[in-house]
């Protein structure tokens, strides 16, 4: 069985998604009760999104942001 339980984001924290529509390196700006406010460190365009979990190890190795 795999658990997911919401992470726990913290402003400042560099993130990276590696699948899906939200994929891509990015800032956490903003937390609300509801949202999570997300920073494209390439374009700095914000999106505010319903806060979600994912299950993933973090890693300390990799450049932030991606070089494309």
């Amino acid at each position: 069985m795999t658990v997911f339980r919401p992470y726990l984001f913290e402003i400042g924290e560099k993130i990276r998604i590696e699948a899906g529509p939200r994929q891509g390196d990015w800032l956490v700006v903003d937390l609300g009760e509801q949202k999570v406010t997300l920073e494209c460190p390439i374009s700095h365009k914000k999106f505010a999104w319903e806060r979600f979990s994912y299950l993933s190890p973090q890693v300390e190795d990799r450049v932030w942001p991606a070089e494309h």
